[in-house]
């Protein structure tokens, strides 16, 4: 099967107006009787035709935003729960081996939760509430569980656990996660001074910036850079030279380069350039 699940992604249809305006379209498609199913999905499987994969996905895309719907409550758009389920129908589409007896839409359901399971999971919250298999079963069994909005009574929990074979503590560690929500780093915008709410921005430090430090270092470079300055106006001129030529200018000049200047062997200079920077450490740490 040499298809690519981008090209049937093509011949989806696409809705101009409103998500209803969608699911109006798709449940005018007419559904497929199990035996043009098999003809489609047998053909797929042997020669990779794309357009009997097209009429196999387009017949169930109902069946996808009747799924979708059932996840309304998470607060996502109903459109990419759909999209996301679709994306899963069009995988099992993929994988799906008419011979083993079942029909496609039995097939396909779990590809389609699989993928808005994983959608759901992404973006319900910033931090993540569930990352293992079994916590994301617990994610969506206590959601199915919950009739009302409350917390689970103790009696709830011990039930909820027993039925999905799991301790008390991972049913209330789960329904605390779920119940937590994404604090903003900065108070909201409509926010007064006397407001009683608490944001990471009021508390947290930021220590790659510490104000305090920046400047007693600038005030002491500042105080270091004055206090050369005036150590080498207590030198003679030509120590004041020969400091910098080696060690102030941007092109640092050689021993021998003075030595030439002032006529001199370059071991003089050295002496010269040692005794005027003692000088200048005597200075300095006065």
């Amino acid at each position: 099967m040499t298809y690519q699940t981008q090209s049937m992604a093509l011949a989806l249809p696409q809705s101009s107006g409103s998500i209803e305006a969608y699911i109006q379209s798709v449940s005018n498609i007419e559904m497929l009787d199990a035996q043009t199913e098999y003809d489609l999905a047998k053909r797929l499987q042997e020669t990779g035709d794309l357009q009997a994969a097209k009429q196999l996905i387009m017949s169930h895309l109902r069946f996808v935003a009747h799924v979708a719907k059932g996840y309304s409550g998470y607060g996502l758009p109903q459109a990419d729960l759909i999209q996301e389920g679709n994306v899963g129908l069009m995988k099992a589409v993929k994988r799906f081996d008419p011979d083993v007896g079942v029909r496609l839409v039995s097939f396909a359901v779990h590809w389609i939760k699989a993928e808005i399971h994983e959608y759901v999971l992404k973006n319900w919250r910033i931090v993540k509430v569930a990352t293992t298999k079994a916590q994301r079963k617990l994610f969506f069994n206590i959601r199915k569980a919950k009739k009302r909005l409350g917390w689970f009574s103790d009696e709830e929990v011990s039930m909820v656990a027993e039925n999905l074979g799991v301790s008390k503590a991972d049913v209330t560690e789960m329904e605390s996660r779920m119940a937590a929500q994404d604090p903003g780093f900065d108070l909201a915008s409509d926010s007064d001074d006397d407001t009683t709410d608490y944001a990471p921005a009021l508390y947290l430090e930021d220590h790659s910036s510490d104000v305090a430090q920046q400047v007693e270092d600038d005030n002491w470079e500042s105080d270091s850079q004055n206090r050369l300055l005036s150590a080498i106006k207590t030198l003679d001129e030509r120590s004041q030279h020969i400091l910098r030529a080696r060690w102030l200018d941007d092109d640092k000049t050689t021993l021998q380069e003075l030595a030439s200047t002032y006529q001199v062997s370059a071991e003089r200079i050295r002496q010269l350039e040692k005794n005027a920077m003692n000088k200048l450490k005597a200075c300095m740490e006065i």
